[in-house]
C-alpha cells in the first residue's frame, strides 16, 4: 500500500519543522523521570495526517517526558513502510491503520497493538471520513454506488471494505462497485469533473471536496460501525520481551495523550500546523477523528470480519495475536 490517509502534503521545510517539533516539550514536573535525567530514547514511525495529532501534542506538552521517554517522530509515507520497520527494530513503535496491521499479523509478523490511534466519530454526516459524489450524479445513497466507479486511496484496505459494507447494508451488490486507486488530494477534482462517479475521502480533503461542490452520500466509517477503530499504535513482540518497562511507559503516555487531545480540541487542531500544510480555514471547520485510550478485542474484530467477508483475507484472522 503506497498511501495511507495522506491528508496533507509535507514539504521539506515542513519536515524540518516537524523534526524540531518532535523534540519540543514543556518543563517536566519536579521528581519526574525526566527531571532526574532518566529519559529512554524511542523512535516512533508516524504518517503526516490528522490522525496522529495526539502523539505530537503529547510530545509538545511533555507527557512523554513525564513518563520517562525521549520521543523522536519519524515520518513515513504509509503503514506499509512503518510495519516492517517496527518488526525489525528500526522503530520501537509505529502507527498504522488496523487493516494493515491485521494483514501483517495474518502473514506471521510478530506485532502487538498497544493503544488505539483514532475512531470514527459515531455521527453520520459528521465524520472525518465520507463517500462523496458530484451534485448532478443522481447518486442518492450507498445503494446507488452499484455499477459506479469509486476512488479509494488504496485497494483492498479499509476504504473499499467499508464502502462495500455500506452498499451491502443498503441492499446493493457490494461486488458490483468498481474501485480505482487515486490519491486523496486528487479526489475532489476527479469527482466534480466526473472522472469518477464517487470517492471515499478523509479530512481535510473531505471538507475540500464539499467546498468544491461535492455531496456526502455516506459516512462509511460510522455506518459500518459507530465505534470503528481506524488505526492504532503498535510495537513488536521482541520489544515487549526485551524492554517491557519502556512499552508500559509508552502505552501509558500515548493513552494520556489521547485523553488530553480529547479534552483540548483547540490545541489538537493547532498542533496540525507543526507537521501538516492544511489551509487554516479548512483546518478550523473540518471534522477531527475521535480519540480515546480504550482498546478492546471487538474493535479489531469488526475490521477483521469485514476483510474476510469482502475478500481481503482468505482465512479468518486471529485478532488476539495482535493484543499483548
Amino acid at each position: 500500500m503506497r498511501r495511507l490517509f495522506p491528508l496533507a502534503v509535507v514539504t521539506t521545510a515542513a519536515a524540518l519543522v516537524l523534526a524540531a517539533c518532535s523534540t519540543l516539550s514543556s518543563a517536566a514536573p519536579e521528581g519526574s523521570a525526566s527531571a532526574r535525567g532518566e529519559l529512554t530514547a524511542v523512535t516512533v514511525g508516524v504518517i503526516p495526517i490528522v490522525d496522529v495529532a495526539p502523539i505530537y501534542l503529547g510530545v509538545e506538552t511533555g507527557i512523554f517526558e513525564k513518563h520517562g521517554l525521549d520521543v523522536t517522530l519519524e515520518l513515513a509515507e504509509g503503514g506499509a513502510a512503518i510495519v516492517p520497520a517496527v518488526a525489525d527494530g528500526t522503530y520501537q513503535f509505529g502507527f498504522s491503520n488496523v487493516t494493515s496491521l491485521l494483514t501483517a499479523s495474518s502473514k506471521g509478523l510478530p506485532l502487538k497493538v498497544v493503544a488505539p490511534g483514532d475512531f470514527s466519530t459515531g455521527q453520520p454526516g459528521r465524520d472525518f471520513s465520507g463517500v462523496v459524489t458530484s451534485a448532478g450524479s443522481g447518486i442518492e445513497g450507498a445503494a446507488g454506488l452499484v455499477g459506479k466507479t469509486v476512488a479509494v486511496n488504496s485497494l483492498k484496505n479499509i476504504g473499499d471494505t467499508t464502502v462495500r459494507a455500506v452498499v451491502d447494508a443498503a441492499g446493493g451488490d457490494p461486488q458490483a462497485v468498481e474501485f480505482v486507486e487515486m490519491g486523496f488530494p486528487d479526489m475532489p477534482a476527479a469527482v466534480v469533473s466526473g472522472q469518477v462517479d464517487a470517492a471515499w475521502v478523509v479530512e481535510p480533503h473531505l471538507t475540500r471536496a464539499v467546498d468544491q461542490g461535492a455531496r456526502i452520500i455516506s459516512s462509511n466509517f460510522v455506518e459500518t460501525d459507530p465505534n470503528l477503530l481506524v488505526a492504532a499504535y503498535f510495537t513488536s513482540d521482541k520489544m515487549i520481551a526485551e524492554d517491557p518497562q519502556t512499552v508500559e511507559a509508552f502505552t501509558a503516555a500515548i493513552q494520556e495523550a489521547l485523553t488530553y487531545a480529547t479534552d483540548h480540541p483547540d490545541e489538537t487542531r493547532a498542533i496540525l500546523d507543526t507537521y501538516t500544510e492544511i489551509d487554516p480555514v479548512v483546518r478550523s471547520v473540518m471534522v477531527m477523528p475521535r480519540f480515546a485510550p480504550d482498546l478492546d478485542t471487538p474493535y479489531l474484530q469488526v475490521v477483521a470480519d469485514l476483510g474476510l467477508k469482502y475478500g481481503m483475507f482468505e482465512q479468518p484472522v486471529d485478532v488476539t495475536r495482535l493484543l499483548p
